[in-house]
This record gives structure tokens, sequence and C-alpha cells, in this order.
């Protein structure tokens, strides 16, 4: 059987960001449980916010194309999110608003149909990103997207890696990697 592909990303595009650092652990789960993973940074994807005028006016932006492109390419995603004020960030919202537009030919939100998902967030706060997941999730479920259980959100993520980026709690570690890792085992089991 084919490995399955994992398109990863996280709603944060700014440097250092704990929700890259999470990412890539999890990212790392995925690949070691056999699944090919794609990692993209969102800020090479800049999307002006989301309007149906300008949409009507100028078309699908190129940089949506292309993104919407690595969701018809792969078969499930692996979401690191942010949370700004108890919810999800803008950038991450406004790229799934993208995404989910019909174009052409397309059926209402192709790209998310029959794909699965698994969340990770990392905060400086006490709750670690968890009331944003919970948007995230929402969202997700809402266009068609399966979202697996498992998910993590580590808490004062400012304190929480190493300088090699990964997480000082053995434990932590190990729960992020396997998220990775069961969302890989999920997309294989539903493949065979």
């Amino acid at each position: 059987m084919a490995s399955p592909k994992i398109l990863a990303f996280a709603g944060s595009t700014r440097q250092n960001s704990h929700n890259q650092r999470v990412l890539e652990i999890a990212v790392a789960g995925a690949r070691a449980a056999g699944a090919e993973v794609t990692v993209v940074n969102l800020k090479h994807y800049p999307l002006p916010l989301f309007n149906e005028d300008l949409e009507r006016s100028t078309g699908e932006p190129d940089a949506a194309a292309k993104l919407k492109q690595l969701f018809f390419e792969h078969d499930g995603l692996l979401i690191a999110s942010p949370e700004y004020n108890s919810s999800i960030t803008p950038l991450l919202k406004n790229a799934i608003d993208w995404v989910s537009r019909k174009v052409g030919d397309e059926t209402p939100l192709q790209a998310y149909r029959g794909k699965v998902a698994a969340l990770v967030a990392a905060s400086p706060g006490a709750l670690g990103g968890l009331r944003g997941l919970v948007h995230v999730r929402s969202i997700l479920g809402n266009i068609g997207v399966v979202v697996l259980p498992d998910q993590v959100a580590i808490p004062k993520a400012h304190e929480a890696f190493d300088e090699n980026g990964q997480l000082k709690d053995e434990n932590q570690q190990k729960t992020v990697s396997g998220v990775g890792a069961k969302l890989a085992e999920m997309l294989q089991k539903l493949a065979d």
C-alpha cells in the first residue's frame, strides 16, 4: 500500500513559533509511522482577507489555488493552532475559508471532503491553546473533515522546549509524536 500523504501546517507564521515547534514533533511521529508529510508555512501563501465581493471581482487568488491544490493532493491534515483570545487565529481561519471556496467544476468543499485531521497546539497560557482547538475542531467538522479525538495542547510553551526544539517533558514529547503517528495509522487503515 502507498504511504498516506499528510499536509502539515501551523496557524502562525511568527518566527520561532511555539506551534511550528510542536508541529515538527507531530510531523516526526507521522513520518515514523510511515506517512509522507509535506510541511508548509502559510506565510508562503499570502492571502487577502476573504470577502465575496473581492472573490467575484478578482477570482481565486493564486496563493489560494496553490494551497487548495496541496489539500487535493493529500489524504490528511496535521494542524498546529495557536490560540488568540480563546479562539482560532485570523491567519488560519482565512486560509480555511479560501480553500473552502468552490471554483469551476469543483464540488462544494471538495478540498476538505474525505480528509482526516489531527490537532496540536502550544501556548504560553495555562491551557496550552486548548480553547482554540475547540473552535478549529468545530470548523473542520462542519466542512466535512473527520477530526481525530486525540489532540495535545502544550501549556507554558515558552518554557516547554529545549534548545533543539524538543519538549523537555518526555511524556509530552511522546504524546505529541503519538498524535502524528495516530493520524498516519488511521489514514493507512482507511486506505486498506
